[in-house]
């Protein structure tokens, strides 16, 4: 992270209110070391992304496990920004997570979090790339809520559960809600892995929401072509023969 001006502007993120509130006090400690404003709190993962965005923040001090949004799916909002905040991860002890930071080179405070401690990690804190994020979801890996872009500057939530299907185009993959659609740069088969709960495969490019499938129709006049729509979409979507029995199959089961 590059130097920022004096004193360095943090933003505390946890969603119990003790943690947060120790979290001001072990600062205060560290004031006689470091110059630091808090310039906020923030309860969650959705509260914290806000708050980035609305005033000048330095440095995170992000709880990994909350409800909903975690730490991990908020700092790969972050670092969608332009110019994202430093991150430091706060964790009760989890020796996998720990050691994913450590090969990682990322700093992280065990709670409960030590003054001399919390003064090392935000004197060299730095922002994090998103190969590095990757590393760290897979050691605590936990589907997202969200997908996001960048427009104009700001970021765009999608909640995964508004989405209804998401089709590969070449290096992007367009996200297509009842409201519009998002171009997002990530893989298709990675998504799928994700959110194999969520979504079926119906073609190479596609992934359609499980839950907003409304009607599977046969082609006329083609042997075995298929489609289907999905509740708040008139669009058809091809269904590809090689997808289609395991489409039917899984569908079944639900």
């Amino acid at each position: 992270m590059n130097a920022p001006s004096l004193p360095l502007r943090v933003l505390i993120v946890d969603d119990e209110a003790p943690a947060r509130h120790r979290l001001r006090d072990v600062l205060a400690d560290c004031a006689g070391q470091l110059q630091v404003d808090v310039v906020g709190e923030a309860d969650s993962g959705l509260d914290a992304l806000n708050q980035v965005q609305q005033q000048p923040v330095d440095a995170v001090l992000l709880d990994i496990r909350m409800p909903g949004m975690d730490g991990l799916e908020c700092a790969a909002h972050l670092n969608q920004l332009s110019a994202p905040p430093a991150i430091i991860f706060s964790t009760a002890y989890d020796a996998y997570a720990c050691q994913a930071f450590d090969l990682n080179a990322v700093d992280y405070l065990l709670k409960p979090v030590r003054a001399d401690r919390l003064v090392r990690a935000l004197s060299r804190a730095h922002r994090l790339n998103a190969t590095v994020l990757d590393h760290l979801r897979e050691a605590h890996p936990k589907a997202r809520t969200h997908l996001s872009v960048n427009e104009k500057g700001r970021i765009v939530l999608i909640p995964v559960a508004d989405i209804l299907y998401l089709k590969a185009e070449l290096k992007y993959v367009t996200v297509r809600t009842a409201a519009r659609e998002f171009l997002i740069e990530e893989s298709l088969t990675r998504l799928e892995n994700e959110f194999d709960d969520a979504f079926l495969r119906i073609h190479r490019n596609c992934l359609v929401a499980s839950a907003r499938i409304r009607e599977i129709g046969k082609l006329p006049g083609e042997d075995d072509g298929h489609f289907l729509r999905l509740d708040g979409l008139d669009e058809r979507l091809m269904v590809s023969r090689r997808q289609y029995s395991a489409l039917r199959e899984k569908i079944r089961a639900f």
